[in-house]
């Protein structure tokens, strides 16, 4: 089955369809939680419509750890059942779901107090395996090992000697986040549901208590109609109190966001074979490796400003270099910071003061008949809470439902990724490209590689690294805009490439190259070229001077300047 395209013309097509039938589904929220509930309910045998305000998993979805995990933190607070979830879905993304874009990564845990550490972080890191090994994931993933202080450092000689008296080395996986929710999404459409970016729900169609959809805005071409929807299901994140306050504001649940950052720094940096995972008076800091570079992350903090755009300020750089620098024998100064990137992650309120306390478990509720909440949870388990979602949409409609399928569903680009993984050595032959030019393609697109070949053969320029972000083919950009939803040069550069925070300027090297690859899928001209590059190169500088800034507040007011290209509308009250 061919993968659906997202491109211009589908949406063309995605949007009058969905003016004109009523859909039995409307999934509001372009994320990770939003495209699994739109996959889950697709596969279901249900009609089906997404939309999304901005770019897709331009929000929390594309600003994670970039982590498929259990987390070993929830297994130290003693939610075994959460662990075990996520363990469960880290499997079935590895073996069967995704292994062409989840793959094992090793950590080092270090140990600084002798005796009784090791036996208590064995123990923990012991189960963890072992919840992980009961639900059948035992390929690619080695148990866990003890290493003696020598044997770590051989590992990591990055460490400083006196850092630690040994460690435990385990395993988990990684993913490149903003990747997975467009493939999802092009699964989800590959098998008939209707998805469109840059469309806004400003407001519900009622009859009576009841809602039977959302009035929405397409916000590229400035008209409004109504989506009708026999149940619409919010999974708008961080943004589920603002969607709710739409129907009255008697929702049943209450996010509350939290910022974390991430830094990205050269992999010569830091020599290791490993990442690395310490514990910090908050929460937990992750070293993690990331082609050629590093993620260090994450912070923990209350956010109340823009959910659009979270600042990082000079002190949450700060707050991470310190705490990675007091392990590494060759500190890292603020010069060695590639990028940085600031996410939300919404969490269930709770009574608690401090976010690091509060639920990472998911809860579904039906504010009101015809609509459904799904918030809370983390990235691994998206596809519970999708199921779990879809669950309560079948309650609502009168025709029986089918039960949830997608643990048998393979994501587009999944089948035949093994086999081609095998043979590319015969591909890079075929298509003239370096062998380690193949496997970062296949890592990215699975079996769908085949179009970027495609690309490629029709027109061999675009087999040429992109000028100023060499990690990318310029078919890539051209895929992007034709293939994957990408409608600006932002969604390119900072979701469907990450040049935006692997390059020292940025991604602004590459702004006018990229740019000009999508003005023809896209059908620009001169005009919109320039003013694309133009609003990421402001941007790029209001990020940079918030970061130069000590608190929240001045960080945002700052990066808050800069102006969307295609802004959303402020809106309130029902449609």
């Amino acid at each position: 089955m061919a993968a659906a395209r997202l491109g211009p013309d589908e949406r063309e097509a995605t949007l009058s369809h969905m003016a004109d039938h009523e859909l039995d589904v409307l999934v509001v929220g372009g994320g990770i939680v939003g495209a699994g509930t739109a996959l889950d309910a697709v596969t279901r045998g249900l009609s089906v419509g997404l939309v999304e305000a901005r770019d897709f998993a331009s929000g929390t979805s594309s600003r994670s750890s970039k982590l498929i995990h259990g987390g070993l933190r929830y297994l130290e607070q003693r939610d075994f059942d959460l662990v075990r979830e996520a363990l469960g879905e880290r499997a079935l993304l590895l073996q069967r779901i995704a292994p062409h874009l989840v793959r094992p990564v090793p950590f080092l845990y270090p140990l600084t107090h002798r005796a009784w550490e090791r036996g208590y972080v064995g123990a923990g890191i012991g189960l963890y395996d072992i919840l992980g090994f009961s639900l059948g994931n035992t390929r690619g993933l080695p148990h866990h090992r003890h290493l003696t202080r020598t044997r770590a450092l051989r590992i990591m000689p990055a460490l400083k000697k006196d850092s630690l008296i040994g460690a435990v080395q385990y395993w988990d996986a990684q993913v490149d986040d903003a990747r997975y929710v467009v493939t999802v999404l092009r699964t989800a459409a590959t098998y008939g549901a209707h998805i469109a970016s840059r469309v806004q729900a400003i407001g519900f169609l009622r009859e009576g208590e009841h809602v039977t959809g959302v009035r929405v805005r397409d916000l590229e071409g400035g008209t409004e109609f109504d989506v009708r929807a026999k149940q619409v299901v919010n999974a708008t994140g961080v943004w589920t109190d603002d969607i709710q306050a739409l129907v009255g504001g008697r929702g049943q649940i209450h996010v509350r966001a939290s910022k974390g950052i991430h830094l990205l720094v050269p992999r010569d940096r830091i020599h290791s074979a490993t990442g690395l995972i310490l514990r910090t008076e908050l929460s937990v800091l992750f070293v993690i490796p990331w082609g050629r570079h590093w993620i260090i992350g994450t912070t923990d903090s209350d956010w109340d400003l823009d959910k659009a755009h979270p600042a990082a300020s000079r002190s949450d750089i700060d707050y991470l270099l310190e705490h990675v620098n007091n392990v590494l024998n060759v500190p890292l100064s603020r010069d060695d910071v590639e990028g940085v990137y600031a996410g939300l992650r919404p969490l269930l309120s709770g009574e608690s003061d401090e976010t690091s306390k509060l639920s990472r478990e998911h809860t579904v509720a039906h504010p009101v008949p015809g609509l459904v909440l799904i918030a809370g949870g983390k990235y691994t388990t998206y596809r519970v809470m999708a199921r779990d979602a879809v669950d309560a949409v079948a309650h609502g409609l009168d025709a029986s439902v089918p039960p949830s399928c997608t643990d048998a569903i393979p994501l587009s680009g999944a089948d035949g990724f093994l086999a081609l993984w095998n043979a590319r050595r015969r591909l890079a032959a075929q298509s003239g490209l370096h062998r380690a030019r193949v496997e970062h393609l296949l890592q990215r697109y699975g079996s769908m590689v085949e179009d970027i070949f495609a690309l490629i053969e029709s027109d061999p320029s675009l087999g040429k690294p992109l000028t100023g972000a060499d990690d990318y083919l310029r078919a890539e950009v051209v895929y992007a805009a034709s293939h994957e939803g990408a409608r600006h040069l932002d969604d390119v550069l900072s979701r469907r490439t990450h040049a935006s925070i692997e390059t020292w300027d940025r991604g602004l090297a590459a702004a006018d190259e990229t740019a000009r690859l999508m003005a023809g899928p896209l059908g620009w001209g001169e005009d919109q070229i320039e003013r694309e590059v133009t609003y990421y190169a402001k941007r790029i500088e209001a990020e940079r001077a918030a970061q130069e800034l000590d608190s929240d507040q001045e960080a945002d007011a700052v990066q808050h300047g800069a102006s969307e290209i295609v802004p959303t509308e402020r809106v309130s009250g029902v449609g």
